[in-house]
């Protein structure tokens, strides 16, 4: 069985409705059986994979977020964001950008930030009169900012498989979060002015000011720790991730003490299904990955694309348009395991940063959350705010705009994701 006759074997499962992971792990094992390999190769690829010491930050990370969910954090947050951006027309639609900014620092995961933050979102500007699908497309669009900034769950399963640095990748993600945020305000400017959006409406006495913020400050410090920390090289990512759970346990048990036995217990439980589901999806990508290595394929990718162009920038203009193609089909995990190590060694060929490749590949991916069929943000977003999702996936294209904007930016202008790792760390 060749390399291309195992992906068609992958694409006929993945057509017939068969789980992603079950595709490539059933893909690979057929490869392996009829290329008359021990069977024990599939167990010993597929636990080598997971036997990882950077995904146990993955792990961490998702439990973190799990447990700041149940303290009420995300009330807070946007209560406290709401009070220092009220005054502006369309505030309530910053707010969302803002928002998801600081909980982006807290879980790392696009579909947690909708989970924890979007029906809080939609429906406060529901209430206001916006409209609905506006709400959620927005919500969806400035979800994106949670894989991008630190901590990112992606990012760090990238570095995992493509051997490269988690800390300065994890870094390089500030910038071009903070410029997604950009691009999405200055679209949400526009809007404002031609359609009139209302300023909040939220009234409160000074000293009912001064005490949401003061309550919310903990939970506002949690991202500039997790920054400062990686910044000063205090942490790396799973050191960080360990430390970041002691502190939510701190902040629902001691400051908030809205975290009861029953929701830790919650916490918990849902923290082991989306690991252990995370966790078969990256071992059955790397058996995929590896049969695919054995076939050579992306030895005969590299050459092929050399022979195309040597241009850096043309490179990643096809990769980009190839990623976002595989975004509308493929979970993103799963894409990050099978494609890195595919584009990886044609882009390094001929020059491309690291860094610079990982974030391009985290920022497509985390687009196609958003784009059908498979967008899975669409899903969680139909689920939040009551839309169908057919209607979204009709709606979603404009709010795509900024992000491909950011995106282009960040493909064109390398600095934006190596100024700051080096000038933290040096080269």
């Amino acid at each position: 069985m060749s390399g291309l006759e195992m992906t068609l074997l992958f694409l006929a499962l993945s057509l017939l409705g068969v789980p992603l992971a079950v595709s490539m792990g059933l893909s690979a094992t057929a490869y392996i059986v009829i290329a008359d390999m021990p069977l024990a190769t599939v167990a010993h690829r597929m636990s080598n994979a997971i036997n990882s010491f950077p995904l146990l930050a993955v792990i961490l990370f998702i439990y973190v977020g799990n447990l700041l969910n149940c303290t009420g954090i995300t009330n807070h947050l946007f209560k406290a964001v709401r009070i220092v951006m009220g005054g502006v027309r369309g505030a309530l639609a910053y707010v969302v950008v803002v928002a998801n900014i600081i909980m982006a620092g807290i879980s790392g995961a696009a579909l947690a930030d909708i989970g924890a933050l979007g029906n809080i979102q939609i429906k406060a500007m529901k209430d206001q009169g916006y409209d609905r699908v506006f709400a959620t497309c927005l919500t969806g669009s400035a979800a994106t900012i949670g894989p991008i900034f630190p901590p990112s769950i992606p990012l760090v399963i990238y570095a995992s498989v493509a051997d490269t640095s988690a800390v300065r990748l994890l870094i390089a993600g500030i910038v071009p979060a903070l410029l997604i945020a950009a691009c999405l305000s200055v679209q949400i400017y526009f809007m404002a002015r031609k359609h009139g959006f209302p300023r909040d409406d939220l009234q409160l006495t000074w000293r009912e000011k001064a005490r949401a913020l003061a309550i919310s400050l903990p939970a506002l410090a949690t991202p500039v720790i997790l920054v400062a920390g990686l910044l000063l090289g205090l942490f790396g990512p799973t050191e960080l991730a360990a430390f970041t759970v002691g502190y939510a346990l701190i902040l629902g048990t001691v400051v908030y003490r809205e975290l009861t036995w029953a929701k830790f217990v919650e916490a918990t439980m849902e923290s082991i299904r989306a690991t252990a589901t995370i966790m078969f999806i990256v071992a059955a990508a790397a058996i995929f990955a590896w049969a695919l290595t054995v076939e050579q394929v992306p030895a005969q990718l590299t050459s092929f694309l050399r022979d195309v162009t040597a241009n850096p920038i043309l490179l990643l203009l096809m990769v980009n348009v190839l990623l976002l193609a595989v975004g509308m089909f493929m979970e993103s995990i799963a894409a990050i395991m099978v494609m890195t190590p595919l584009i990886a060694p044609p882009l390094y060929a001929v020059g491309v940063d690291p860094v610079h490749l990982g974030l391009i590949v985290v920022f497509n991916l985390m687009i196609g959350l958003l784009t059908p069929p498979v967008g899975m943000s669409l899903y969680m977003l139909s689920i939040v705010s009551e839309v169908p999702v057919a209607t979204l996936a009709k709606a979603i294209w404009p709010y795509l705009a900024p992000l491909l904007i950011a995106l282009v930016l960040v493909t064109f202008f390398p600095a934006l994701t190596t100024w700051l790792p080096t000038a933290v760390f040096g080269n």
